[in-house]
């Protein structure tokens, strides 16, 4: 009888509870407000990451909830907002709009159109915070992701799902690596991502243009919050490009997402922590800044069979200052992601673009993102390079070098030629291993240094239309098998001829 009794009791005590729940409006008042941040008294029952709406319909998230007041960051300018202002708590978490409307749209950290052609109609909605997926969700990286780009793809593959930074200085091209293999993914079933981080208006809408022209845009979505935005908006637009990301993951789908950059992501979460008054730590970044990056990192993933296999790839860029990778933000994104592709200012000035540094980029996954064709020509081209790098410093100090030395040097020398690439120009699998297999097994030696880059855009277009079944095979099968070899070696001898009688 007891028993029943109780039960009855926290039956009523639900049901009471329940009632409540939906009628439950949580007012505040603004105390102070300035710099996109606002403090509230009032609002007991607020939830951490919940919108705020305030008076003038514009929109806040509670972050700080302190023991007599609440820090909210402000999703806009915030100037109509006055003390004492009311404030009413939603309910809600912050979320965003999300759906297949927004492809070749430009869009801000709320994913709303900022490209002048119109809304988008969306029916679902994503949460801006949402967990990363477990390690039971998660399947090892074994597909390719082709950035189109020789130096990478051969000795620093990148895989669906991973995650590789770019790093470097300032002008050293890390965008264009991002743009180049945003390009590449034409007709590769990939949906891409571009997030801007505090960039310029104008550079955002070079962007833009150039994805429009070479065809990209239909498969790409740009979120972009620019310089003279608030800092809280600099701070929430890669999260927004992540949820956007995320519905078409979760859908079975490839993406591709870039943060461009995670610098000035993290100089606006300084920003907004310290008018926060949250304790400053090294370089003045609080010390949750590593959370910041790592758990939007770790929502890149490649999803098991059960989720649909879907993958989101993430190319987060750092900036460094004078090279210097061991500063604090480098080194903490450098510990989440899978690897880095390394800018180098001294080689972008020498005149070698990409002007990546092979010797200490890395990618964690390596040849399991490869395909069998690339994996059985670029195999030993890192560690040929190597080797030319320590010769080419040591013959600085030899007045005479025996033959196989010389003939060492001219090899690397043509090599390093063959890594070159113009920018917006990414090359498939296929014209790749031609140009890789032409320079290992020595065909471009006879080749003058100067003319190798003209040599190898030639011999790829006579391969093209003279020995179309070449591509054909390497891109169908992604292997290298005898018969391409063959059809390769006849193709490089003949044009051979055909470009030194030409130049003569």
């Amino acid at each position: 009888m007891r028993m029943n009794e109780i039960k009855s009791i926290i039956s009523q005590e639900i049901e009471i509870f329940n009632k409540k729940l939906p009628n439950r409006i949580t007012l505040g008042k603004v105390i102070k407000v300035g710099d996109s941040i606002a403090r509230i008294y009032g609002l007991t029952e607020v939830m951490s990451g919940e919108l705020l709406n305030f008076e003038d319909d514009s929109l806040g998230i509670a972050l700080n909830l302190e023991a007599d007041n609440v820090g909210a960051v402000l999703l806009g300018d915030g100037i109509a907002i006055k003390e004492g202002s009311i404030v009413k708590a939603t309910g809600k978490i912050a979320q965003v709009p999300v759906g297949d409307l927004f492809l070749g749209r430009i869009v801000d950290a709320l994913a709303k159109p900022i490209d002048g052609k119109g809304p988008i109609l969306s029916f679902e909605t994503r949460l801006i915070e949402s967990g990363a997926p477990g390690i039971v969700s998660r399947r090892s990286v074994y597909e390719p992701l082709q950035t189109g780009i020789i130096s990478v793809d051969a000795m620093i593959p990148i895989g669906r799902g991973q995650r590789e930074l770019i790093i470097g200085d300032r002008q050293t091209g890390k965008t264009a690596v991002a743009i180049d293999t945003i390009l590449n993914q034409k007709d590769q079933n990939v949906i891409c991502i571009y997030v801007a981080i505090g960039q310029k208006a104008a550079t955002v809408s070079q962007i833009a243009t150039i994805l429009q022209e070479k065809g990209a845009f239909a498969y790409t979505i740009i979120v972009t919050e620019n310089a003279d935005s608030a800092a809280t908006l600099q701070y929430l637009a890669p999260y927004t490009g992540a949820a956007l990301a995320e519905y078409f993951m979760y859908k079975g789908r490839h993406t591709l997402i870039i943060y461009d950059d995670l610098s000035k992501q993290a100089q606006a979460y300084r920003q907004m922590s310290l008018i926060l008054r949250r304790p400053p730590g090294r370089e003045a970044y609080p010390g949750d800044v590593f959370y910041l990056h790592s758990r939007l990192l770790e929502r890149a993933a490649k999803l098991n069979d059960h989720l649909g296999e879907g993958s989101m790839t993430a190319l987060p860029i750092v900036e460094t200052q004078g090279g210097d990778v061991a500063a604090y933000i480098p080194t903490n994104v450098i510990s989440i992601t899978d690897g880095q592709i390394f800018l180098s200012a001294d080689i972008f000035n020498s005149g070698i673009r990409p002007a990546i540094n092979v010797g200490i980029s890395v990618s964690r996954v390596g040849s399991a993102a490869q395909t069998k064709a690339m994996k059985q020509i670029a195999g030993t081209l890192k560690l040929e390079l190597a080797q030319f790098a320590e010769i080419e410093a040591f013959s600085q100090f030899a007045s005479d070098l025996d033959p196989i030395t010389q003939k060492q040097l001219a090899r690397g020398a043509r090599l390093r030629e063959l890594l070159k690439q113009k920018q917006y120009n990414p090359l498939t699998v296929a014209e790749q291993v031609a140009t890789i297999y032409t320079g290992m097994k020595g065909y471009l030696d006879t080749i003058e240094i100067s003319e190798v880059q003209l040599f190898l855009i030639e011999l790829r277009e006579y391969i093209s239309l003279n020995k179309p079944e070449f591509y054909s095979i390497v891109d169908t099968t992604k292997t290298f098998p005898q018969e391409a070899e063959k059809i390769l070696i006849d193709a490089i001898i003949t044009y051979t001829k055909i470009f030194k009688s030409t130049n003569k």
